[in-house]
């Protein structure tokens, strides 16, 4: 049996493809023309044996084998640029200042530091999973080279926009969620301590709706936060990334709550040009941040 090996240069084509949502900007970004870009996907079908795309009204969708080969594509693209910045930058040495919000240290912080101390192991890393006015005092201060943060709107110095989040309503895994409209009681509301922008939402969104609430637990942690949602202590506000099994998102519409909107999330630095070590690690985690955003629009 012949062994397939797939084009990594198809693979890229298609992966970037897919995250733009047209392989017309896909061909833009990566300086082919469209006519290349829809060679490559052709061939990439060929290699694969099966469709990899089907109609959907005038555009594409993936089939089935087309979401499985989108999966393996970006493990192997992640692989073969974590292999090449490890050749090309096998002598980088420094040291990093990391901080992050904690919705992503559990899921996010592991992964990433994982990757880049395979491939920068003379590299030292100062990693701080801490709230948000800290992570924006220390960038500030110079007493971190990065910090991934929630943003309000406002932009500071050196600082990139990565995307959007949406807010989630959230109670327990399992059993009721505390609450429903229908019992006409305030909102029990389980909140990280202030200021917090989240809960600045929430309430704000509960007062427009002329829909009374209640602070039920106030937690300085977010472990503290899941254990009084998962208990039915509160509902909390939260986006879907780094939610606990013991906790879920709620349908706003089936509990009678309202809309919430999305929240900014923003890159800092301490410098518009860090020192290499400091930006590689910068790219390292926007590229994992993207991929944990795919998935959470709506």
């Amino acid at each position: 049996m012949r062994r397939t090996i797939f084009d990594l240069d198809v693979l890229r084509t298609f992966s970037t493809g897919m995250e733009l949502g047209n392989f017309a900007k896909a061909a833009e970004k990566l300086g082919r023309s469209t006519s290349a870009v829809s060679a490559q996907l052709k061939k990439l079908e060929e290699q694969a044996g099966t469709p990899i795309f089907r109609k959907a009204g005038r555009g594409l969708a993936l089939t089935d084998a087309g979401e499985t080969m989108l999966g393996y594509a970006r493990r192997l693209l992640e692989l073969n640029d974590e292999a090449a910045a490890a050749v090309h930058s096998a002598e980088l040495e420094g040291w990093v200042r990391l901080g992050l919000q904690e919705d992503f240290g559990e899921n996010l912080l592991p992964e990433v530091l994982g990757r880049f101390a395979r491939a920068h192991p003379k590299v030292r890393i100062e990693a701080r999973v801490v709230r948000n006015a800290e992570l924006l005092e220390r960038v500030t201060s110079g007493k971190l080279d990065l910090a991934l943060a929630w943003s309000d709107g406002t932009l500071a110095a050196h600082c990139e926009r990565i995307g959007e989040v949406p807010m989630r309503w959230i109670g327990p895994a399992e059993g009721l969620p505390g609450w429903h409209a229908a019992s006409g009681e305030p909102v029990p509301l389980a909140s990280l301590e202030a200021p917090c922008l989240m809960r600045t939402a929430a309430t704000r969104a509960l007062d427009e709706a002329d829909i009374s609430w209640r602070l039920a637990f106030v937690s300085p942690s977010l472990g503290g936060l899941w254990a009084a949602a998962a208990a039915g202590l509160g509902l909390t506000i939260r986006t879907p990334i780094g939610l606990p099994a013991k906790v879920r998102p709620l349908a706003p519409e089936a509990v009678g709550l309202p809309d919430l909107p999305k929240l900014g999330l923003v890159l800092h630095r301490a410098e518009a040009e860090l020192q290499p070590a400091g930006a590689r690690l910068g790219a390292l985690l926007l590229e994992s941040v993207h991929d944990a955003l795919r998935g959470t629009s709506g």
